[in-house]
């Protein structure tokens, strides 16, 4: 009966399923589906791949554009530290002068005190006041002493009226606490030459 089953059709009539002009018909409507889905696949493919491409050279140009601009950046950088390092060496350069003609202030002012100028005459030219009489130092090699010594600039010196009356009377205390256990002896008394004292 099966068989009866299997076997059984109509005359004339195209047998169902894989045979006959319909499933010819769909069979090449699948294959040119199939086609056209391969070909759209390849057709994608290639445009991913000419998009990738694009990505590709437009990356390239990006980072060579900003390859230059640190190339510029770094020069301009180098530039810039170049000129601070040089404005510094000119401000410290600056800031010296100002302290060299300060100085030269100073000693302009103390040329204005008439002591400093007779003290600078006594010992740079010999000069003394009519009726002094000179008086050189030496030591035993027969060189002056104290040749260096000069007069302090006036507003540099402290002021001996400014301690106070504390600072004197510790001061004392200090001298009363430990007295000098020796006393010095006086030292020789200078003479002046007699040509000296004629004149």
């Amino acid at each position: 009966m099966a068989d009866d089953r299997r076997t059984s059709r109509k005359p004339g009539r195209p047998a169902s399923g894989r045979s006959g002009p319909r499933y010819a018909e769909r069979l090449k409507a699948e294959r040119k589906k199939a086609a056209r889905e391969r070909e759209a696949a390849l057709v994608r493919a290639r445009n991913e791949h000419q998009h990738k491409a694009r990505l590709t050279s437009r990356a390239a140009i990006l980072v060579l554009v900003l390859a230059v601009l640190a190339v510029s950046y770094a020069s301009s950088l180098r530039a810039y530290l170049q000129q601070r390092s040089s404005i510094a060496a000119l401000e410290a350069q600056i800031s010296e002068r100002e302290a060299t003609i300060d100085d030269l202030r100073d000693e302009k002012k103390r040329w204005g005190d008439p002591a400093y100028v007779a003290q600078q005459a006594r010992a740079r030219l010999g000069y003394v006041v009519p009726g002094d009489t000179p008086f050189v130092v030496v030591d035993a090699d027969g060189n002056p002493l104290d040749a260096g010594a000069e007069l302090g600039d006036p507003s540099k010196v402290a002021d001996p009226d400014k301690q106070t009356w504390y600072e004197d009377a510790w001061d004392s205390m200090k001298i009363a606490g430990n007295p000098p256990t020796r006393v010095r002896d006086p030292k020789d008394e200078i003479k002046a030459p007699k040509e000296d004292l004629e004149q």
